[in-house]
């Protein structure tokens, strides 16, 4: 497969990334096996050469491969991101449309982080 720094080299000359040379990539960095300076200069690249559907197509699965599938009885299931506990007394929006949905009747997950990141 394709090495960071020959994607790197590629997108900087302005060259799409494949479908799986993304996925490799975006697999090698889940794994915790990618040089974070690197990383960004490579999500750099891209975003100067702008995102190709392949790009996007082989992160997303990546990713995937990657998520831990929550079970639940639902068959249509909105989820919504930011746990709204940053203590930092602002407005989350995220809290508010998953109370908002919710009420509307359409089952919510919400998901977060330990971290506050706005």
């Amino acid at each position: 497969m394709i090495s960071l720094p020959e994607a790197i080299r590629l997108t900087r000359s302005g060259q799409d990334l494949s479908a799986e040379q993304m996925g490799h990539l975006i697999d090698t960095l889940l794994r915790g096996e990618a040089e974070q300076q690197g990383v960004g200069q490579l999500l750099l690249a891209i975003r100067e050469k702008g995102e190709a559907v392949d790009e996007l197509v082989g992160a997303a699965r990546a990713m995937r491969h990657h998520m831990t599938p929550i079970p639940h009885r639902h068959g249509v299931l909105l989820d919504t991101c930011g746990t709204g506990g940053s203590g930092s007394g602002s407005f989350n929006i995220s809290t508010a449309t998953a109370i908002v949905t919710a009420a509307c009747g359409v089952a919510v997950a919400k998901h977060g982080n330990r971290r506050a990141t706005s």
